[in-house]
């Protein structure tokens, strides 16, 4: 079994890319609620929060990604691979060993972090990513 998939496919085999560190963490992390409706009316004492139920408000995550090749021409043909993939803008993420969520994430590409290893056959990235609806990870 693949430990992490990338658009259905096993992230590793297609684009030699695993989880970097606290990968599980940012995608198991809660998300935040959105501010409920609010009254506050001078006629009254306090204020009314109008609704009946709480929703959950779209997330931004970091995931740290590490690409590795076994020759520099190998790594840079994953890494280019790896980058077309995410310049498509939307990108599913599964890890079928933690549960069954697939996150629907959409590439921000903002303020991304890169450092390549001395042989040019390892790379970590951290890349920033939407979740617009943390609700519909089916």
């Amino acid at each position: 079994m693949a430990d992490l998939l990338i658009n259905g496919q096993d992230a590793f085999l297609t684009y030699g890319v695993r989880m970097g560190d606290k990968f599980l963490d940012a995608l198991g992390a809660p998300s935040s609620l959105k501010e409920p409706i609010e009254n506050e009316s001078r006629a009254s004492h306090g204020k009314q929060i109008l609704g009946t139920s709480a929703k959950v408000a779209s997330r931004q995550i970091n995931l740290e990604f590490t690409i590795t090749g076994t020759s520099p021409e190998d790594f840079n043909a994953k890494k280019a691979a790896f980058y077309s993939a995410l310049y498509q803008g939307w990108m599913t993420i599964s890890v079928p060993a933690n549960n069954n969520h697939v996150y629907k994430l959409w590439y921000l590409g903002t303020s991304p972090t890169y450092a390549q290893s001395r042989d040019r056959c390892f790379c970590r990235v951290m890349l920033k990513f939407e979740e617009p609806n943390p609700m519909d990870r089916t």
